[in-house]
């Protein structure tokens, strides 16, 4: 049986300890999608959504999340993260997020890749509810990885 890398011997909670990995190239990139109307997603394309820069808000607080993943995830280390992208894609009835993170270190940035994808998407909604309501977030997954010890990693199609 393997054993459990956040708890401890009496079964606790724990952060791992990652003093003695070695600082590798890490890269993370994570993706999600929310659907709306026809309506909503022409306002936020043609920038005439009622609060403003959808997508240049969303990419701030996305972004801003990654940053921030360990204060919202109780195990996550606190990173000094070398980048972090946010880019949207339009689709006939959705917008998709994509993220990607990355730095030299001795813990990957999953995290903060679904993190940033995440609240880019919350950010989305938030700023386009006025529009439509009924939009729907899903699909937050990471999409790729790569470093540390487990090396490369791509989700299936």
């Amino acid at each position: 049986m393997n054993k459990l890398t956040h708890l401890d011997n009496e079964g606790n909670a724990r952060m791992v300890d990652v003093g003695g990995k070695a600082e590798t190239a890490r890269r993370a990139v994570a993706g999600g999608r929310i659907r709306m109307s026809a309506e909503a997603l022409d306002a936020i394309r043609d920038g005439n959504a009622p609060k403003g820069d959808v997508l240049g808000t969303a990419r701030i607080a996305g972004i801003m999340a990654a940053k921030k993943t360990s204060d919202l995830i109780p195990m996550c280390h606190p990173l000094a993260l070398d980048a972090v992208t946010v880019d949207f894609a339009y689709e006939n009835d959705a917008i998709v997020v994509t993220a990607t993170a990355s730095l030299t270190g001795k813990t990957g940035v999953e995290m903060e890749a679904i993190t940033a994808v995440s609240i880019a998407l919350l950010t989305i909604y938030d700023m386009a509810k006025a529009l439509d309501k009924g939009m729907v977030i899903s699909d937050i997954r990471l999409l790729a990885k790569s470093g540390g010890k487990s090396g490369e990693w791509k989700a299936p199609a």
